[in-house]
């Protein structure tokens, strides 16, 4: 043994070569923790005091290679000033030079997943040999910085600097055949070949069959451009790349200038400009947050994944209705795998549920995710029925039917008593109370909600709803099969609304009350997606739906009218009573009209202000900060109070939910982290400037508490 650390060892072959092996102890996958890198220094010196070793093969122990730096100790390394950070990254360069300055060949056997910092860690040997099931990749973009341990360097000069730009862009994660194609590795095997193929190449390396020396020197010199190439590929990839990635996220657009910078230099000087860059962003508030994003994605993935070991994979499934949900329901059980049942009382309503799938599996073949054959075996698992004949074998039901109290009540009760005792039932409802709808089974603790967001194949989140009665087993079963389904589970307890709506609807209501001052709703949609929406409140309630967000307004209302009831009327009213559904029947605050594609489009239309013009009831003058004031205080407020109330666990999960299932801004990390950003003590006072709003806007004792004694959500 030449070396032995507690994430790597070194050790000799009995060809003459030494192998390097990644095997962190006490985790499942490598990672490039400070510990790590530290090890890797001493391992890199113990070969280099070796006199004999003629080649050198880098391996793992585990299923993925390297994935990444530690993502868990960013926050606090990133804290540090930007000159540190700068010195960090040159003593990484000069680690990972000494692994290319090695005086004989090198290798790599890249078993697994290779991403970001072990991507870079591969990049300096002089070759590489992958499995036909690893993936290769740079996602640093991802989390707001861009890759700085050599990847915008070596990567440009192994795979040309249109293709470097596309992978450290877009943060990708590459298949084997794409990285052969592209040149960033040399050979492609099955697992089983891989460590012989690595070994026969050092071999042929060895025996001066391959030009090892040559290969370090293009990653070496500066990128082989002439002067209008490289300002054809920088200029067009930064202006695409810009309007791709949008104004918020600055890192892809850094990552490009990092190369072009670098593009002339030799390999120090380009490493330097890659530091510097670097540090400038791992110092920005997107970066911060795009970070606590991930970590909080780890804990929810953590708490489902804990969950899931405790129940048995739902095995056959079934769904309640088969509309535009229902379908979409099916279709993703399907997808996935799990075999599902769709029952109506219409025939009509499963042709319409049946549709609904296969056209969401023809756009997937359509796109070559799925081939033709893969479709009809899909479609095979599911299976359309206007009878409970077979419901007897089904481990998990969703009831989806209309949202009314009565008849999903009705619709549940028949369904118990064809189901076998130990079967799950839940409900996808977007409002109604879960204790309330359990109150007429014979069974509750294996009843609970699943609340998907519409269109189900593309939200990620599901609420899984706990109700009074709910038992454990019921709420593990339905979070274990919402991951089944691909999907995003995050537990909440009952509460109307439960956790995404009723935090979306005062946010609805800051609207309201903004059109009944006199803003003009397309304003108010523009500004708030400049602030980083995907769509703006007037043309968000056009997608819900009018008629849906009036329903879930009362239900709020009901469930908490010292904030939300109002008695006298407002626009959701009027726009309901002039039958302005929104884009469902191409009308609310905005017309809608087929683009080339056959997707709505929304249009101006005027006759929305001579509707609002009688809601007015006096006219300020509001800057865009009004507006994004008026609009994020009492969505902040509300997941204050979810949090506080127990309907949420943690602020992780609160985030979380709101970035998965309404498309809250994720540079901005969630409602809490953007308190904790404006700091909590500026974020009260903000909030009782616009306390004559009335009491959406009103602080909670304990945030006030918490302001006082400077505390935060996130430590």
């Amino acid at each position: 043994m030449i070396y032995q650390g507690k994430a790597l060892k070194v050790q000799a072959l009995s060809d003459g070569n030494a192998e390097l092996t990644f095997d962190l102890q006490g985790e499942s996958v490598n990672k490039l923790s400070t510990a790590a890198i530290l090890e890797l220094g001493e391992a890199v010196a113990a070969i280099q005091s070796q006199k004999d070793i003629k080649g050198l093969l880098l391996s793992s122990a585990k299923e993925a290679f390297i994935v990444g730096a530690d993502i868990t100790e960013f926050h606090g390394v990133f804290g540090e000033t930007e000159d540190y950070l700068v010195e960090m990254n040159q003593k990484v360069h000069a680690l990972f030079n000494s692994i290319e300055d090695l005086p004989f060949p090198t290798v790599t056997a890249i078993n697994g997943l290779a991403l970001g910092g072990g991507c870079e860690m591969v990049l300096t040997t002089d070759f590489r040999v992958m499995s036909e099931k690893a993936k290769i990749g740079l996602p640093e973009t991802k989390l707001g910085i861009i890759p700085g341990w050599g990847g915008c360097v070596r990567l440009p000069r192994l795979i040309g600097a249109d293709n470097a730009i596309e992978w450290i862009a877009g943060g990708t994660e590459n298949k084997a055949d794409a990285a052969l194609k592209m040149g960033a590795v040399d050979a492609v095997v099955p697992q089983d070949k891989l460590r012989e193929t690595a070994l026969d190449i050092l071999a042929e390396a060895q025996a001066g069959n391959l030009d090892w020396q040559a290969r370090r020197e293009v990653k070496k010199a500066p990128l082989q451009l002439n002067q209008i190439e490289a300002m054809m590929v920088f200029e067009t990839a930064k202006g695409f790349v810009a309007g791709k990635a949008g104004p918020h996220y600055p890192a892809p657009v850094e990552a490009i200038k990092a190369i072009q910078k670098g593009a002339t230099a030799q390999r120090e000087k380009a490493q330097e400009v890659e530091a510097k860059t670097f540090a400038k962003m791992a110092k920005t508030d997107v970066c911060f947050n795009l970070v606590g994003l991930f970590l909080n994605d780890q804990l929810v993935k953590k708490k489902a994944s804990a969950y899931e070991k405790q129940v048995n994979p739902t095995k056959k499934a079934a769904v309640l209705g088969a509309g535009i949900m229902g379908g979409g329901v099916a279709y993703q059980s399907a997808s996935k795998g799990t075999p599902i049942m769709m029952k109506d009382i219409a025939e009509d309503a499963l042709l319409l549920g049946l549709k609904e799938a296969n056209k969401l599996f023809s756009k997937q073949v359509e796109r070559k995710k799925m081939t033709a054959e893969q479709m009809g075996e899909a479609l095979s698992r599911i299976r359309p029925t206007l009878s409970y004949g077979d419901f007897a074998d089904v481990d998990l039901t969703v009831e989806a039917v209309v949202e009314n109290p009565k008849v999903k009540s009705a619709v549940l009760a028949e369904l118990e008593d064809q189901v076998a005792e130990d079967a799950i039932i839940t409900s996808n409802t977007s409002t109604i109370s879960i204790t309330s709808l359990a109150k007429n089974l014979k069974r509750p603790e294996n009843f609970c909600g699943m609340h998907f967001f519409n269109p189900v194949h593309r939200m990620p989140l599901v609420e899984v709803i706990r109700g009074e009665k709910s038992s454990e087993t019921a709420i593990a079963a339905t979070v274990a099969y919402a991951k089944q389904m691909g999907k995003t589970p995050i537990v909440v307890n009952d509460c109307p609304g439960f956790l995404v709506n009723r935090v979306l609807f005062p946010y609805f209501g800051g609207f309201i009350g903004l059109l009944e001052q006199g803003a003009d709703f397309q304003k108010v949609d523009k500004v708030m997606e400049k602030f980083g929406w995907p769509m703006g409140p007037a043309y968000l309630l056009d997608v819900v739906g009018l008629d849906t967000a009036l329903h879930a307004n009362e239900v709020m209302a009901e469930g908490f009218p010292e904030r939300m009831k109002r008695d006298d009327k407002t626009i959701l009213n009027v726009m309901n009573e002039q039958g302005r559904l929104g884009q469902k029947n191409d009308t609310g605050f905005y017309r809608y009209e087929e683009d080339r594609k056959g997707k709505p489009k929304k249009v101006v239309d005027e006759s929305t202000y001579d509707l609002i013009k009688p809601q007015i009831k006096e006219t300020r003058e509001l800057s865009d900060d009004d507006i994004i004031a008026r609009m994020m205080v009492p969505l902040c407020l509300e997941t204050v109070r979810c949090l506080e109330d127990g309907i949420v666990e943690t602020p992780a999960e609160a985030d979380m939910a709101l970035i998965y299932g309404i498309g809250f801004p994720p540079f901005r990390g969630g409602a809490l982290r953007y308190i904790d950003a404006m700091g909590v003590k500026a974020f009260v006072e903000l909030a009782d400037s616009l306390a004559e709003l009335g009491p959406l806007y009103g602080v909670t004792d304990k945030l006030r508490a918490m302001a006082d004694k400077g505390e935060r959500f996130y430590a």
